[in-house]
């Protein structure tokens, strides 16, 4: 299998706020840059901070960069501030951070820590997207049950759901970025 390409990208961006939420989208030259419309983890900077992350898909081809309290705080960007970035693609994925539901869940189910172990950290980010992708309760107590049943099975990933899409229920419709146009 030969290597992926490492891809940097670097420009700016202007921060949004959606709701409490504070996000850079990226401009569409520096996302079409990218080797994939879906997640893509990175390193580099934003700003003079170093920083590991995980791209967001927009659900537009694009994609963009979810700044959390502490982030944004060190970065003083607030709603219309400008961020110089520099990013370059990760050689590995970070580990997501599990839900607390999937993370009992898989606590509980002793039998699929070998599997949930044995998956890639790309594969983690997947699972707990697609748990995620829902504000209805109990469909996202259902698509935890689902995982470990697949998980069980041998399934490496779930299926059936578009990687290109947004997943955050707080900051999507149908799939697509809200509140940027």
């Amino acid at each position: 299998m030969a290597a992926k390409k490492t891809v940097t990208i670097e420009g700016r961006a202007t921060v949004h706020a959606i709701g409490e939420r504070l996000i850079a989208p990226l401009p569409e030259d520096v996302s079409a840059q990218l080797p994939s419309r879906g997640q893509v983890a990175m390193v580099g900077a934003l700003g003079d901070h170093e920083v590991e992350l995980v791209l967001e898909p927009d659900g537009r081809k694009g994609h963009w960069i979810s700044l959390d309290d502490e982030l944004a705080a060190a970065l003083e960007a607030a709603d219309g501030t400008r961020l110089t970035f520099t990013l370059t693609t990760a050689a590995r994925w970070p580990e997501p951070e599990v839900p607390e539901d999937l993370g009992a869940a898989l606590e509980s189910a002793d039998d699929v820590e070998q599997q949930w172990d044995s998956i890639t950290p790309m594969a983690r980010w997947e699972w707990v997207r697609w748990v995620g992708a829902t504000k209805n309760a109990d469909t996202r107590a259902k698509r935890v049950d689902v995982s470990i049943d697949k998980l069980r099975k041998g399934s490496r990933r779930p299926c059936c759901f578009d990687l290109s899409s947004c997943t955050d229920p707080e900051l999507s419709r149908s799939g697509k970025l809200l509140g940027i146009e």
